[in-house]
């Protein structure tokens, strides 16, 4: 089953994303909302934590919420995909559920 897990916590406050990868299905995504975009960011104590699982999930973060904060032209992981609005909705339609990641 193709999961779409949603995170919208920041790693650098909560441990949501951890949890998410110690429990992802291979062949799901993560979708980093809202201060969980924090977590695309290259080169940060968290970076490893995505670049460990690039092979088994996929990972999208939304572009309006990196916006929002700041972090546009911001270093991101490479292998992470950004999506708007538009991106999310069909995230959403193509994977069998969602859980969102609180």
């Amino acid at each position: 089953m193709r999961i779409l897990n949603v995170v919208n916590k920041s790693p650098f406050e909560r441990n949501c994303l951890e949890s998410c990868l110690r429990l992802a299905n291979s062949g799901s995504s993560i979708l980093l909302i809202e201060d969980g975009v924090y977590a695309a960011l290259g080169n940060t104590a968290k970076s490893t934590l995505i670049k460990n699982d690039q092979k088994n999930l996929g990972f999208y973060v939304l572009i309006n919420d990196l916006d929002a904060r700041g972090l546009s032209e911001a270093p991101m992981i490479d292998s992470i995909s950004r999506v708007d609005y538009d991106g999310f909705v069909d995230l959403v339609v193509d994977h069998d559920s969602i859980h969102s990641w609180l």
